[in-house]
Order: structure tokens, then C-alpha cells, then sequence
């Protein structure tokens, strides 16, 4: 997991992708990587917020994971009172072996089965999700760290920057005309000099 550790949940409506629903969640009391440790804390900030807010806690869970995993999730759904409420199952990488709770033997789906290529799709979902954020994460930092080194621009200006460009290099090739758009004359004239003089 690296220095600043994040998890991805992605949902499923009727077989669809429900993006609105999507969240990332930065691990907070887990220190070095720990997936299991990890894997309990989301799930009961997950759950636990979606409790609070009286929102419907979903019909299956789907843990990105083996035994471990499911187990740690198995904790946080007890400590919420859950156990009993929703379906929880984990799916391993390697054979695509899914686990349930208390069975230490894995079902196979068959390989062409509509359900293991649904949940298939939802594991999927759920790394590009995550691998897009730390992307998205480090090209704000580059961008970020850059802005620092140009004198004339401010908190407000690198704000609106980060917001519309997704890396330095689009910044540095965006026209005057565009970045005026979005900072004012003056500031895209910062801008395109200082970008210019760069190499």
C-alpha cells in the first residue's frame, strides 16, 4: 500500500454501475501495509456512516479478497450489528475462488457463468477506480509542487488550476486565451512565461 494508503468501493444497481455511490476512503488508523487491518476499518466507516445516515445497507457485499479479508470485513459487520442482515462473500485473485463466511473451502463458479463475470466486473470496477484516484492524487501533487515555484501565483489561483488541469503538461500546453478563461489575463501571463523559460 504505499505512504498514503486509500480503498476503493465501487456499487453495483441491477447489474450496473452506480457511480454517485462510488467512494475512496484514506486509511486513517492503520500504520505500514496491513490489508486486513485495512479491510476492517472501511468497511465499518462504510457501513457505519451509511447507518447513520439511515441510507439502505446494500444486498451483497463483495470483498476484493480471500479469507483474511472477508474475515476482517466479518468483524466490522458484527461490531455494526450486520452479521445477520446482509450477504457477504469474498472473491481471491489467483483461481477466482469465492469464499463465504465460517467456510475455509471456496465455491468455483463455472468460468462462463453470468454471475462470476458480474463479479468479476465489479472487482475490475473497483481497481480502476482506485488506480485512477492515486493517479488523479500524484499528478495534483506535481502540479501543486510546480505552482509553488511561480512567484504571482496564489492559493486562490493554484486552487482553480488543480481543479481544471489534471497534470502539468496541460497547463504548460494550454493557450493564454484558455488559461484566461479560468484565471484572469494577468495570472495566464504568469503562466505561459513561466512554462515558456522552462525546459
Amino acid at each position: 500500500m504505499g505512504k498514503d494508503p486509500v480503498a476503493a468501493c465501487v456499487v453495483f444497481r441491477n447489474g450496473q454501475p452506480s457511480k454517485k455511490d462510488y467512494r475512496h476512503f484514506n486509511i486513517k488508523t492503520v500504520t505500514g501495509p496491513d490489508d486486513f487491518s485495512s479491510m476492517e476499518e472501511v468497511i465499518y466507516r462504510r457501513y457505519k456512516r451509511m447507518l447513520d445516515e439511515g441510507n439502505q445497507v446494500p444486498q451483497l457485499i463483495i470483498i476484493d479478497g480471500g479469507k483474511g479479508q472477508l474475515s476482517s470485513a466479518m468483524k466490522s459487520l458484527e461490531k455494526l450489528g450486520l452479521r445477520e442482515k446482509v450477504t457477504i462473500i469474498g472473491i481471491a485473485k489467483k483461481l477466482e475462488e469465492i469464499y463465504f463466511p465460517g467456510d475455509s473451502v471456496p465455491i468455483y463458479l463455472d468460468k462462463n457463468s453470468y454471475s462470476l463475470k458480474l463479479i468479476q466486473q465489479m472487482r475490475n470496477e473497483a481497481h480502476r477506480f482506485g488506480i485512477n484516484f492515486h493517479r488523479d492524487k500524484r499528478s495534483s501533487g506535481m502540479i501543486k509542487s510546480e505552482l509553488d515555484e511561480i512567484k504571482g501565483i496564489g492559493p486562490k489561483t493554484k486552487e482553480i488550476l488543480l481543479k481544471t488541469y489534471v497534470s502539468p503538461e496541460k497547463i504548460k500546453n494550454a493557450s493564454v486565451e484558455e488559461l484566461e478563461k479560468h484565471v484572469g489575463r494577468s495570472k495566464a501571463q504568469i503562466l505561459v512565461n513561466f512554462y515558456k523559460n522552462r525546459p
